[in-house]
């Protein structure tokens, strides 16, 4: 072994490799569980009910469900083919059981594409189904 000289730093080195992962840790723990709160769509025009309760917060479990006013069925900005909705409602009932369900159907969306998205639900085995609707009055405005 060599002598070590008072200047020599060899022994003061410290590893960053752990300290680099734990910080990738925290944003990667960050990033998936940021609210999901940005993933709606702005373009569907809900309808009026200004006499319905006001939901202040919606149940962690409550999956947000949106119909366009074309009929296209989209769950945090996807869109779905029927089929393919059908088949998450599934999965996800296997995995966590009885869910809520809040649908945001465009006040100007067919009746149909609402009631397709509904009777998937209870056919899945899902009956906590709740509308979304506004306090605004939308006949006042344009289409």
């Amino acid at each position: 072994m060599g002598r070590r000289h008072k200047g020599d730093n060899a022994g003061c080195e410290v590893d960053m490799t752990p300290m680099i992962d734990v910080v990738f840790q925290l944003i990667i723990f960050f990033i998936v569980t940021m609210k999901m709160e940005q993933d709606i769509n702005e373009d569907i025009k809900l309808a009026d009910a200004v006499h319905g309760p006001i939901i202040e917060e919606l149940i962690p479990s409550t999956i947000v469900i949106e119909v366009s006013r074309h009929g296209r069925i989209s769950i945090h900005n996807a869109q779905l083919t029927r089929a393919k909705f059908k088949n998450i409602m599934i999965s996800r009932r296997n995995r966590m059981g009885v869910f809520p369900v809040l649908i945001r159907g465009d006040h100007r969306a067919r009746h149909e594409d609402i009631r397709a998205v509904m009777d998937i639900c209870t056919e899945v085995g899902i009956w906590r189904i709740n509308f979304a609707a506004t306090q605004e009055d939308k006949t006042k405005g344009n289409d």
